[in-house]
């Protein structure tokens, strides 16, 4: 039995999983956010490491592995010797150092790492942490490290390939720290964790009282992919979460990206990636910001109860703009309001925002799929898939376990290449006509949110 650990951006996910990739139970458990300033995203990393303990308790049963998937460039700094973070974690949503980034040579950031100059990434947290806590004896890791360290009790500090591709200290062809980069934003190498392959045994730990064998690490998009049985060049998948993340496997090509998307490591060679870093999230921002649900799952009705948005477009770039826009000063903006607005022209045109942005990196990719292959929380919501499926004109097909990230990491665990089933298949409805007023509109909104 493998207990697949799923510790995300908003909570913590613990699947009970047998050698079949069969759902045996489940617990959650939700992590709180923290935002001390506008555009500063924070975890407490004991508060990480505590949802997972509690998860983990929720899913009960008789396991003797931990796989274990993650959020990928939230960055945590902590002392070795009493194993105590120095500072919050610093969320990948967070921008305060995009000012940083604009000083970045991005030739050489995306010919080394594949990846973009932008906060998004771990390297310019990771320096901004070392400059605040000048001392000795420093461990940094991205939160598959932090969690293999309270796991083993401080005996491995590990991170996965594919998380280690996502911090812009990782070369991609030599799939390794990159000196270069190490001296670029004063990095010692003492501090960063040892690079293991994502099937890789780590080792023994201890979780709630249980001995176990940690094996099986990848960040939650790689996981994703390869949840979906996508090993081939051009299979791909989009999984729908806190923000939404395109993938195309590429084999073993680690050729720099083309222009808006991304190259990352995959856990079985390299994928182009598109990352929108607001998607859910929004939807939670309505939830937690604006009291305009009082759940998610509410937002699928009210967006069906009218037949458009009214002219209201909203751009959640709550956290800048991702692929293939890359704006770090980019802001959210609602627009189109009238004395007709009503909260439920709202929600509607924050589930089309999270459609539009898709299609956007679907556009940018340099072949369009077939389909398009759906995993995540918000595949349940029916309104938003099939507004995907309308805007791109290709069928969406929604995986049978919306828990594919933890499912990759459990296959990855037990050495299975199977991917999860089909649940559902959404087919395009709309005409041409009607998908280019709809996408017009979006562009005109979203020029008035970019900064550049």
């Amino acid at each position: 039995m493998i207990l697949a650990v799923d510790q995300g951006t908003t909570g913590t996910t613990c699947l009970l999983v047998d050698d079949e990739l069969h759902v045996v139970s489940r617990g959650y458990r939700e992590l709180p956010q923290h935002f001390p300033q506008p555009g500063w995203v924070e975890h407490d990393p004991e508060e990480i490491w505590r949802t997972v303990e509690e998860s983990a308790a929720d899913a009960g049963g008789e396991y003797d592995t931990v796989a274990i998937t993650n959020q990928r460039e939230t960055t945590i700094l902590w002392d070795r010797a009493t194993g105590e973070p120095v500072a919050p974690a610093i969320v990948w949503q967070d921008r305060r150092t995009a000012a940083r980034c604009r000083e970045l040579d991005p030739d050489l950031i995306r010919t080394k790492t594949g990846l973009v100059p932008d906060p998004y990434f771990s390297a310019t947290k990771l320096e901004l942490l070392l400059r605040e806590h000048r001392r000795d004896n420093l461990a940094f890791g991205t939160v598959d490290s932090w969690l293999v360290w309270k796991l083993t009790h401080g005996e491995h500090h590990v991170i996965d390939v594919t998380n280690a591709s996502r911090t812009l200290l990782f070369n991609l062809e030599t799939r390794d720290w990159d000196d270069e980069l190490l001296a670029l934003f004063g990095v010692p190498r003492e501090v960063l964790p040892r690079i293991v392959g994502s099937a890789d045994e780590v080792g023994e730990g201890e979780l709630n009282g249980r001995a176990v064998t940690i094996r099986g690490i990848a960040g939650d998009q790689q996981a994703a992919l390869y949840g979906q049985g996508c090993h081939a060049a051009g299979d791909g998948k989009a999984t729908y979460g806190t923000g939404s993340f395109v993938l195309v496997h590429t084999g073993d090509d680690a050729s720099p990206p083309p222009h808006g998307l991304l190259k990352t490591a995959a856990a079985d060679g390299y994928a182009l990636e598109g990352a929108v870093l607001v998607s859910g999230a929004a939807i939670q921002w309505l939830r937690d910001g604006l009291g305009l649900v009082g759940a998610a799952p509410e937002s699928e009705a009210l967006a069906e109860s009218v037949d458009s948005t009214g002219g209201v477009h909203f751009v959640p770039a709550l956290a800048g703009l991702g692929s293939p826009w890359w704006d770090a000063d980019a802001r959210g903006l609602v627009t189109g309001l009238t004395r007709g607005t009503t909260r439920a022209h709202l929600v509607r045109a924050a589930l089309e925002a999270i459609a539009h942005q898709v299609a956007d990196v679907v556009e940018a990719l340099p072949q369009r799929p077939d389909a398009l292959r759906a995993d995540g929380g918000a595949t349940a919501n029916g309104f938003l898939m099939q507004f995907q499926a309308d805007l791109l004109g290709i069928p969406v097909e929604v995986a049978a376990e919306a828990e594919t990230t933890a499912l990759g990491a459990a296959a990855l665990a037990a050495g299975r290449e199977t991917g999860v089933g089909i649940g559902a298949v959404y087919e395009p409805r709309r005409s041409l006509d009607e998908v280019e007023i709809l996408r017009s509109g979006w562009a005109a909104a979203l020029d008035l949110t970019r900064t550049s």
